[in-house]
């Protein structure tokens, strides 16, 4: 294959991302969940392989290390505060927030400004290669798409309000940004004394596609803890 077509290659699927990333934002604005998190998922896909392809190819490039920021940011970023943006519109506001209910569901779009950030320190801190410096921004964006796809009916009800959202919505962000060492799938072997920790985390995983639409959002409250446990363990 010519070498001016193979370096094009994951630059395209790094575009399929992003054009991922637009299509789940529209969705959300429109309130389809259901597609947005559909797209958020496919953009995940696109994003995987196109550091993957680049790698098999042989073909890096700085320009492809910045275009797949951009569209991370998109979809992982731009995404999920549009979900929370529409959600801020459905939820119940207490009556100390109604003199700012106008502009208070704008306050979702912190995401995207926080996810921007751990994608920034992401490109340049050495210290991720083995493992994550807080929460990973796909990560986040599957947690919000997960929750909100299938505890609509709770997030929405008289029991839950706008305050409860937004704190949780400023946990993640911090989260994101955090110096918080994450686990990461990353096997250099299979056995088990190397590798507990993620075997832990696999295994843990499985009970919760009992819950299903759910199932990813409890999959990444299970990692940030065992995340934290490990830390204190080791």
């Amino acid at each position: 294959m010519d070498f001016q077509l193979k370096k094009h290659i994951p630059n395209a699927i790094t575009c399929c991302n992003l054009m991922s990333g637009c299509a789940a934002t529209g969705a959300a604005f429109y309130g389809h969940y259901h597609w947005a998190v559909v797209m958020i998922v496919v953009g995940a896909v696109f994003d995987f392989f196109d550091g993957l392809t680049a790698r098999a190819l042989g073909v890096s490039s700085p320009i492809g290390k910045e275009l797949d920021s951009l569209a991370d940011v998109v979809t992982f970023g731009v995404a999920p505060s549009a979900i929370l943006f529409y959600l801020f519109h459905e939820v119940h506001c207490p009556e100390m927030l109604m003199p700012v209910w106008h502009v208070l569901p704008y306050a979702a779009f912190l995401m995207a400004a926080f996810s921007a950030l751990r994608l920034a320190k992401f490109n340049l801190d050495t210290r991720q290669t083995t493992q994550f410096i807080g929460l990973p921004t796909p990560a986040n964006a599957l947690f919000w798409g997960s929750l909100v796809l299938g505890q609509h009916a709770f997030l929405v009800s008289q029991r839950f309000n706008a305050v409860f959202l937004l704190l949780f919505m400023l946990l993640f962000c911090w989260l994101l940004v955090a110096e918080v060492p994450m686990l990461a799938l990353k096997f250099k072997n299979l056995s088990w004394a190397d590798n507990r920790w993620r075997y832990i985390l696999l295994l843990g995983c499985l009970p919760c596609f009992l819950l299903g639409t759910s199932c990813f959002a409890a999959i990444i409250v299970w990692y940030v803890l065992l995340s934290i446990v490990h830390n204190k363990v080791g």
